[in-house]
């Protein structure tokens, strides 16, 4: 339960039991009032500002409205305390008693306590990754990789039907060099002393695929015509590329429903890419113009020509896109136009698109080709900025063209899946993120995702504790019932507290799309857990386990059982793991 949301409409109970109208006969619109804990813990649970959103259209003074509806909320039993506070703000203390029934309501929920409707079954379209099939994934894509793979599970987490996609770029001048690459290695694997050109792809990584064309066809390709020998190349390194990729992203715990191929939409005139062309110069969208000069110097490759343009200046882009080239060939946005029609045409309610930040100058056209396709598309594209790779305090350069780049698969066999992904999340997305390979392993309260998996292992060890004292029964599946009462330590309520702002902090993170929310609050919560613990070092009396107290000890385990689900849950929505023991 989101007890946010239950005191929200509880104060709005309250409000419109006053009946209260403005000079025009009409009821205030209460959509701007919020609910949410203080900036100051000390003043309270929670604050609203209902008060002063209906001040003004009513014509009355913000404090003595706020001592109004205070004065009615004071009768609610599960308020210990009201005050008005500042130009008009209500802070609410809750009672003991209130906190006490919401641990139990998270011990009958277990894993599932956050788990919301909120996203009501909303089909949600998640496109992340859709790296090139050119090589083997490295650490450049693993940001994108990882947010949009939390951003996937956040958003399932939160009552959304979810589909994760990667978008195969198995067509265009790519492609091409790709082919020619493997040619080479496949030549090299038949003897050949081979020298790599200029602009093809020098990595090692193709030599185990020319060794398997070599194996598979022998020198049959080299008594082919080019064009022939090509396609069987492109075709084969593009299969064995994608099996690479689906391989590093299964050890960074990614797997996708859907693999769309970009070839797909291409074929004989035109293929789907000419129809949903069609489409839009139906709408009145395509059109055959020039385009002014870019800004600045002129490229040489600038064409002062007549070009089938879509009009995406009028649905909000910067200028209009070419969608034929000089040759008669179809651009790539013109692929990207087919490739939208084909999602919505899958009956998706919500678009969502995981790129990289060299890709900003996408999202404007994307965001106008969405309205042109359809006003019913819902589209949210999510720029992840770059990682920044240390070792030894120096940083690691890649460039897959050189062949000399870090892979994905380096970093995760290095340091682990969980610091991988936790990391990666570590750091609101559209900011930059260093990557220490140091900082990753050490462990310290400075490395988030030890200290978020030392809580989890801290908690179990606890459970373990207690049933070696009391036996299997303390952690029974009765749970704390009445025992509950006896948390009244100011740190027992704190960490109650801070598990209650769990399902308002899932649903928060979900509507906004920042799945680094998540990452930050279990480290909130790690560190309330091991604060709280470390006081019992200190004194006897307030230990998790009292040895000659089974009714205190069963209500303390309960509540450590609630943070040890919770941890679980979130490190789940995170891709990393909840360790029962770490050594």
């Amino acid at each position: 339960m989101n007890l946010f949301a239950d005191f929200a409409q509880r104060i709005r109970s309250v409000v419109q039991a006053f009946d209260l109208k403005n000079k025009e006969g009409n009821v205030p619109d209460l959509s701007r009032m919020t609910v949410e804990p203080p900036r100051d813990a000390s003043h309270g649970d929670l604050a609203t500002n209902v008060a002063m959103v209906l001040a003004k259209p009513l014509g009355l003074k913000p404090r003595e409205l706020a001592q109004t509806v205070a004065d009615e909320l004071s009768k609610d039993a599960d308020i210990a305390s009201v005050e008005v506070a500042g130009p008009g703000f209500i802070n609410l203390r809750l009672a003991d008693g209130f906190w006490h029934n919401q641990l139990r309501t998270m011990l009958d929920a277990g894993e599932e306590y956050g788990r919301s409707e909120v996203g009501a079954g909303r089909s949600t379209n998640v496109e992340y990754v859709s790296a090139n099939p050119t090589g083997p994934m490295h650490v450049g894509h693993c940001r994108g990789a990882v947010v949009g793979d939390a951003l996937a599970r956040l958003l399932a987490f939160a009552g959304y039907d979810v589909t994760r996609e990667y978008y195969v770029n198995d067509a265009g001048g790519q492609i091409g060099v790709l082919g020619q690459s493997v040619l080479l290695r496949y030549r090299e694997a038949l003897g050949e002393t081979i020298d790599i050109p200029e602009g093809l792809y020098p990595g090692d990584y193709l030599v185990p695929v020319g060794q398997a064309l070599a194996a598979k066809h022998g020198d049959a390709l080299l008594k082919m015509e080019d064009q022939e020998a090509l396609a069987i190349a492109k075709d084969e390194a593009v299969a064995m590329m994608m099996d690479l990729i689906r391989d590093d992203l299964a050890a960074l715990n990614i797997r996708h429903d859907v693999f769309f191929s970009e070839r797909t939409l291409h074929g004989g005139n035109g293929g789907r890419i000419g129809t949903a062309v069609d489409d839009l110069r139906e709408k009145g969208f395509v059109y055959t113009g020039t385009l002014p000069p870019p800004k600045g110097q002129l490229p040489e490759d600038w064409e002062d020509r007549e070009q089938v343009l879509f009009r995406s200046t009028e649905v909000g882009d910067d200028i209009d896109r070419p969608l034929v080239k000089s040759d008669g060939s179809y651009t790539y946005f013109a692929a990207d136009v087919a490739y939208m029609g084909d999602k919505f045409g899958r009956g998706f309610d919500k678009l969502i698109f995981v790129l990289g930040a060299d890709h900003g100058g996408y999202v404007k056209r994307m965001e106008a080709l969405a309205r042109a396709v359809s006003e019913k598309i819902d589209i949210d594209v999510l720029l992840c900025q770059l990682v920044k790779l240390y070792r030894d305090g120096e940083p690691v350069r890649m460039g897959k063209r050189t062949g000399n780049f870090v892979t994905l698969r380096d970093v995760v066999d290095e340091v682990g899946v969980d610091a991988v992904r936790f990391m990666m999340l570590y750091r609101k997305a559209d900011a930059p993120l260093d990557f220490d390979f140091a900082k990753v392993t050490e462990q310290s309260k400075d490395n988030p995702v030890f200290y978020v998996q030392y809580a989890s292992a801290r908690a179990h060890s606890i459970i373990r504790q207690a049933i070696e004292a009391f036996g299997p029964d303390v952690a029974g599946e009765q749970g704390i019932g009445d025992g509950a009462v006896a948390l009244t330590d100011e740190g027992e309520l704190a960490l109650i507290r801070k598990l209650a702002e769990w399902p308002r902090l899932v649903e928060a993170a979900a509507g906004a799309m920042e799945p680094h929310r998540i990452a930050f609050y279990l480290y909130d919560l790690a560190s309330a857990f091991h604060a709280h613990y470390n006081r019992g070092t200190d004194n006897a009396q307030l230990r998790f386990v009292k040895h000659d107290d089974a009714v205190l000890t069963r209500a303390r385990l309960g509540l450590v059982m609630a943070v040890r689900n919770v941890l679980s849950a979130g490190l789940a929505i995170t891709g990393a793991s909840a360790p029962e023991e770490m050594r």
